[in-house]
């Protein structure tokens, strides 16, 4: 059995080897100011997959995730060199609509956000602001992504309800369905599970492997066995820089930096 699920893994491997690149970053330098905190980092992630971003504490993993939906731009003094391209174009470049982008990208953060509303209209809100006013559409899309989000069958009774009813790992599944609706290119999760009990934390991993189906999916995690069961490539960084970026597979059986030999067996982080 393990021989057919490894030979299963290997298919897929190669299955999204040739799928296109999605999102990418060329050269990528970032700075706060004086600070070099990102250094000349190349990454890519391929159609219907998941890339890991794994490494200790302060390493600069959620500031490149951030880098795909511009949220740095909302901090003070960053300035950044290269490319980050989303289906190959630029979205750093200064014609590029960043409210549009943002349609593009769904974005779930550590802790779950819903908003101070219905399930229901939490799951609409994207669809509202993006001018969507057909009630039916709506009504569609906000079933289908609360099934896409392994939800529906827990809240379709009770959809006129507050969101804050919710337990924790129910309202990061609202938010991932809340991302969901609006169709993104490009699907960024910032630790999703680790403010969430063990069964939660089960339950957002078996949907994101569910969600590469449709989607692709960037995902920043400090549990490696998380990076282990739900990524297709893993990208360790360390100190601002991208040490080692290949399949999970020889990055936690095989890697070729010495650092993150270390970082696997736990001999820093």
């Amino acid at each position: 059995m393990k021989e057919k699920d490894t030979q299963k893994k290997d298919s897929e491997l190669i299955a999204q080897a040739q799928q296109p690149v999605v999102a990418e970053s060329q050269d990528l330098n970032l700075f706060y100011g004086q600070f070099h905190a990102l250094k000349n980092i190349n990454f890519e992630v391929k159609q219907n997959s998941v890339a890991a971003l794994i490494g200790p504490s302060g390493c600069g993993k959620s500031t490149f995730l951030r880098l795909f939906n511009r949220m740095n731009d909302l901090i003070d003094h960053v300035s950044i060199s290269g490319k980050v391209l989303l289906r190959g174009e630029d979205i750093y470049d200064r014609k590029l609509d960043v409210d549009e982008l943002r349609k593009r990208v769904g974005m779930v953060f550590q802790k779950p956000n819903p908003f101070p509303k219905s399930i229901y209209e939490n799951v609409a809100y994207g669809l509202r602001v993006n001018g969507v006013t057909d009630k039916d559409y709506i009504d569609e899309k906000v079933k289908t992504s609360l099934v896409q989000a392994a939800l529906w069958n827990e809240v379709k009774d009770n959809l006129k309800k507050s969101a804050f009813a919710l337990s924790g790992g129910q309202q990061q599944r609202l938010c991932i369905a809340r991302a969901l609706a609006v169709e993104p290119k490009l699907l960024l999760m910032d630790e999703p599970a680790s403010a969430l009990d063990p069964i939660s934390t089960a339950k957002i991993e078996e949907l994101i492997f569910e969600l590469k189906k449709d989607y692709t999916i960037i995902i920043v995690t400090h549990n490696m066995q998380q990076a282990g069961r739900v990524s297709d490539t893993t990208a360790f960084f360390y100190m601002g820089e991208l040490i080692e970026f290949g399949s999970t597979k020889q990055i936690f059986t095989s890697p070729k930096d010495i650092k993150t030999q270390n970082y696997i067996t736990g001999r820093f982080g």
